[in-house]
C-alpha cells in the first residue's frame, strides 16, 4: 500500500514541479513512447542477458511481495514456533519411531496439518523435513547439524536475492540506456539540421526526454522496488535461522519450551510474540494434542 502511495507521489512531485517551472508535458506525452519503446526494451532484455530463466520468473514472482509484503506474518511466527515445539517434544518424549510418521509425509501429519500456511510452503517443510530426519539417524552432534543447517540457509537465502539484484542491475542500466535514446535522437535532430529551429526545437526536447526517463526510471521507480524487494526477501530470510534454532537448542540439551523461547529471540521485533503469549499458544496446544490423542 505504501509503495503504491510512494510511486504516486513520486510522479505528482515531478508533475507539479515541472508545471509550476512553466513545462510542458505536450514534449514528453509525444516522445514517451519511442524513448520507453528503446529504454525499457533494451532494459527488459538487459536482464534475460544477465540472468538465468529461473532468475527471471522470480523476480516477476518476488515484484509481486514487493507491494503486498513479506509472506510470513506474526501469527505464522508463533505457527512456527509451536509446530517446533510439538515435533521436538515428540522427539524427546517418544523418540525417532514417533517423529518419523510426521517428517516422512508431513501432509497426513497431525501435527503439520495444524498449520496449513505452513504447510504450504514447500521450503519451510522440506527443511524441517530433512534436518529432523537427518536427526533420527542419529546425526546429533550440535555443531554438525549446526553448520549443515547454516549451509542450507545461506544457500538459499542467496538465490533467493538473485532476483533483486537483477531488477537492481536493470535499474543500474537505465540511466545509460536514457542516453543511448538521448543521442539516437541527437542524430535524427542532426539528420534534419536544414529544418526551422522550431521543428530542431522539439526534436532536441524529445531527444533529451530519454535521458530524463533513464534516470527517472533508475533513482524514482526501478531502484527503489528493487530495495524493497531486497528487504522483503531479508525479512522472510528470518524464518529459516528460528527453525534452526530451535532444533540446535533441542541437540544441546535443553526443554523444548526453552529451545522454543531461545529462537523466539531470533523472530523479527514487529512479529515477535511476547514470552506469556507464545507460552500460552504453547500450553494450548499440547492441550489439545492430548485431548485429541485421548479420543
Amino acid at each position: 500500500m505504501w509503495q503504491i502511495i510512494g510511486i504516486a507521489g513520486v510522479f505528482a512531485a515531478i508533475g507539479v514541479g515541472y508545471t509550476i517551472a512553466g513545462g510542458k508535458f505536450g514534449v514528453i506525452l509525444n516522445a514517451a513512447g519511442p524513448e520507453l519503446l528503446i529504454i525499457g526494451g533494451s532494459g527488459i532484455m538487459t536482464l534475460l542477458i544477465a540472468n538465468e530463466i529461473v532468475v527471471v520468473r522470480n523476480v516477476m514472482k518476488v515484484l509481486k511481495r514487493a507491494f503486498t509484503g513479506p509472506q510470513w506474518r506474526r501469527s505464522d511466527y508463533a505457527d512456527a514456533l509451536c509446530l517446533m515445539f510439538l515435533l521436538v517434544r515428540v522427539l524427546r518424549q517418544e523418540g525417532n519411531v514417533a517423529l518419523e510418521r510426521h517428517i516422512e509425509n508431513p501432509s497426513a501429519s497431525p501435527i503439520f496439518s495444524r498449520y496449513p500456511r505452513l504447510l504450504a510452503d514447500p521450503t519451510l517443510v522440506s527443511f524441517i523435513a530433512d534436518v529432523l530426519r537427518s536427526v533420527t539417524l542419529n546425526v546429533t552432534d550440535p555443531h554438525t547439524v549446526g553448520e549443515m543447517m547454516e549451509s542450507e540457509i545461506r544457500k538459499r537465502h542467496t538465490e533467493e536475492l538473485r532476483a533483486a539484484k537483477a531488477l537492481n542491475t536493470v535499474a543500474d542500466a537505465f540511466p545509460a540506456l536514457g542516453i543511448v535514446a538521448a543521442v539516437l535522437g541527437v542524430i535524427k535532430a542532426m539528420g534534419a539540421i536544414s529544418e526551422s529551429p522550431e521543428i530542431l526545437g522539439h526534436m532536441i526536447g524529445s531527444a533529451l526526454v530519454g535521458t530524463f526517463l533513464g534516470v527517472f526510471l533508475a533513482y524514482a521507480l526501478v531502484g527503489p522496488i528493487a530495495a524493497r524487494m531486497k528487504g522483503v526477501i531479508e525479512e522472510e530470510g528470518t524464518m529459516l535461522p528460528v527453525i534452526r534454532q530451535v532444533i540446535l537448542s533441542h541437540l544441546e540439551g535443553l526443554a523444548p519450551q526453552l529451545s522454543v523461547e531461545v529462537a523466539r529471540k531470533l523472530v523479527p521485533s514487529r512479529h515477535q510474540p511476547s514470552f506469556d503469549e507464545l507460552d500460552r499458544m504453547m500450553n494450548e496446544t499440547a492441550k489439545s494434542v492430548r485431548t485429541a490423542k485421548a479420543e
